[in-house]
């Protein structure tokens, strides 16, 4: 080609690659004009060629390419339990000017699930949205207990970048390194918040320290390593970029995510992808799939195929189109690359599933959720007081509640090991007692037996699940926490005083030793100490583990407890019932001293005669009952035994009720 020649793109594009040119982007003022052009088949995918040109360089290339959305950020807030991710987003929600003047402002307003204000914790990942400076910040508060990692694992598949919180005072955690872990595997850029500044025990600048070991120690790039650190306390809504920035607001925060989270990337003009992360349910338009586009244009309306799990399509249309805007959806009409949406009109739809193009699918690959470790089994109540307070009690109602648990629970699986006994897996204890308590809420009566842990066999060798344990608990109690973990297998790996008075221990201990120890560990510690547990791989089986050294009080008849009995029961262990509690034989009613179970009368009454005794007037001293929660039952139990539960009461029994035949 001469110098002078006068382009003519339409013949350059033909003459140079065989392919007629569809569309010119010229940028201003660089030198480089890029001609996009449809493949023919003489052309090999991803061929460039090159033309030069007076002052002008000419790039054909045959990919197409993709442009990222400026106006939207979309960022996971990830941390240890308790550490403030909830109160962060409350305050961010707050300054970004969601609620109206007339609108009443609610404490952890994320938390919209009555378990979780209840408890205190995070359950189900949940999405926002804010806008600051005109861009649109999509905002997925996520779980900060490893039971629920399974939440964690599908808000980071949606997200570009993670907002990794950790408290000034205790450091990083073992779910933080799990999240963190999480983060780095998928390549988000981090930015740190160092929060609760202004707690008395605040240590910043080893807290900092510690996270830079964290980052180390899980093989973190350098660029990863080249991460923001904001200093911040969420009560108050203030984030700072130093410790002595004089920053009154969250302004720092919402800056460095402008400039730290990339925006979403994607073609707009491609195949349609968009893989649902997430799921609800509404009365008037059924299933919602809640999700991000990657690629392509969603328009209400539109026809679109749902790739599922096993590999089929399935068509569907779109009947509704929202966003997230603060705490409300908002109707869209269109939906582009990085948009998190929820869509109606995908009954059937499932998690990790990928809504696409209709006529040419293009799915993407399924969300991988680590397996569970431990299981339980869940039956039908068949104690004599079944159906008495529960609405749902048949195996049908079982089996129809634990499918629709796994539609929106994707680290669950559930195996049907009879005609009415579930076998359910899970991630950990609180997990399954938390789905247990959301049944007895909804009306239904069920019995679960004691946890165990699901073993695996390579080359012939039996391997258990392995935990990561961390305890933070007062000097003077370290002997006894020590002694408790070397009876349950525990190898300390890591002992660290940080001179407040405090130690914090750390074990590799088998799952199964955990089962059962936090009630003992918090009665050996008299409440003071904190237990956080992290699956950790699998390790040889450890031969036998010390349960419970202690045996049951089985009521040998049924009745109402009287005080009467229950006095002279005392000395033989601690009671769970209080007196006017109705009980049935074979339902245990506390805890013998001693290593076998017992059977005892506790409805016995006191024979009245119209003879005065000389003890007629002394007065019976009662020990009040341990009242035992779901989690410390369910902790308390032996392999014959089960947990009772129903809408108003938890009770423990055991398997075969009548003393002759156990």
């Amino acid at each position: 080609m001469q110098a002078g020649f006068a382009i003519d793109w339409r013949r350059v594009a033909r003459e140079q690659m065989m392919a007629p040119w569809t569309e010119l982007d010229r940028a201003e003022p660089a030198p480089l004009a890029v001609l996009k052009f449809e493949l023919r088949t003489s052309l090999a995918a991803g061929t460039t060629g090159r033309a030069a040109l007076p002052g002008i360089a000419i790039r054909f290339e045959t990919n197409s390419m993709k442009s990222s959305h400026t106006g939207i950020r979309n960022i996971a807030i990830i941390a240890h339990v308790d550490h403030g991710k909830t109160t962060l987003v409350d305050a961010m929600l707050n300054q970004s000017g969601i609620f109206g003047s007339h609108e009443e402002h609610v404490d952890r307003v994320m938390d919209s699930n009555a378990l979780e204000r209840e408890r205190g914790i995070t359950i189900l990942a949940k999405i926002t949205g804010v806008r600051y400076h005109g861009i649109k910040i999509n905002i997925v508060d996520t779980p900060g207990h490893s039971d629920f990692g399974g939440e964690v694992e599908r808000a980071l598949k949606i997200v570009d970048g993670v907002m990794l919180l950790v408290d000034a005072s205790e450091g990083p955690l073992p779910q933080t390194r799990y999240v963190l872990s999480k983060a780095l595997e998928a390549h988000l850029p981090p930015i740190v918040v160092i929060n609760k500044i202004d707690r008395p025990d605040a240590r910043v600048p080893e807290v900092l320290d510690e996270i830079y070991d964290l980052f180390i120690d899980l093989d973190a790039t350098e660029d990863q390593l080249d991460f923001p650190v904001l200093y911040t306390v969420s009560k108050t809504g203030v984030a700072k970029r130093s410790l002595d920035d004089p920053s009154t607001d969250l302004r720092p925060l919402f800056d460095a995510i402008l400039e730290h989270i990339p925006a979403p990337v994607g073609d707009a003009e491609g195949v349609l992808q968009m893989i649902i992360a997430n799921l609800d349910y509404s009365d008037y338009l059924g299933r919602l799939g809640i999700g991000r586009v990657f690629n392509g244009t969603l328009k209400y309306g539109d026809t679109v195929a749902i790739a599922k799990r096993d590999g089929t399509m399935h068509n569907t249309r779109i009947t509704k189109l929202y966003s997230f805007e603060g705490l409300k959806r908002v109707d869209e009409t269109i939906g582009r690359p990085g948009d998190m949406l929820a869509i109606a009109g995908v009954e059937g739809i499932t998690i990790g599933e990928t809504v696409t193009s209709a006529e040419t699918p293009q799915p993407l690959p399924m969300i991988h959720i680590d397996e569970p470790t431990i299981a339980m089994a869940f039956t039908i109540n068949t104690s004599p007081f079944a159906g008495r307070e529960g609405q749902w009690v048949t195996s049908r109602n079982l089996r129809e509640r634990l499918d629709k648990e796994l539609l929106t629970n994707v680290s669950i699986r559930v195996e049907e090991l009879g005609h009415d006994t579930f076998k359910v897996m899970g991630r950990g204890e609180l997990q399954l007692a938390i789905l247990i308590e959301m049944m007895r809420r909804e009306g239904y009566e069920l019995m679960v037996g004691k946890p165990e842990i699901l073993t695996r066999t390579i080359d012939h060798k039996l391997q258990e699940p392995l935990e990561h344990l961390t305890i933070d608990c007062p000097e003077n109690f370290l002997g006894v926490v020590i002694e408790k973990m070397g009876q349950r297998k525990g190898k300390m790996i890591k002992m660290v005083n940080h001179g407040s008075g405090r130690v914090r221990l750390e074990f590799l201990v088998p799952s199964r030793g955990l089962i059962g120890l936090r009630s003992e560990i918090l009665t050996d510690t008299r409440g003071t100490a904190i237990m956080n547990a992290l699956f950790h791989g699998y390790i040889e089986w450890q031969g036998e583990i010390a349960t419970r050294p202690t045996g049951s009080l089985v009521a040998d008849r049924p009745g109402r407890v009287t005080g009467y009995a229950t006095f002279n029961l005392q000395e033989r262990g601690e009671i769970f019932v209080a007196p006017g509690t109705e009980v049935y034989g074979g339902m245990i009613v506390g805890e013998n001293a001693r290593d076998a179970d017992l059977d005892v009368n506790i409805v016995k009454e006191k024979k009245l005669t119209n003879m005065r005794a000389s003890t007629a007037d002394e007065a019976i001293r009662l020990v009040p009952p341990r009242l035992l929660n779901l989690e410390q039952a369910i902790e308390f139990i032996r392999e014959d035994e089960y947990v009772e539960v129903t809408p108003l009461s938890i009770r423990l029994r055991k398997k075969v009720l009548k003393a002759n035949q156990r």
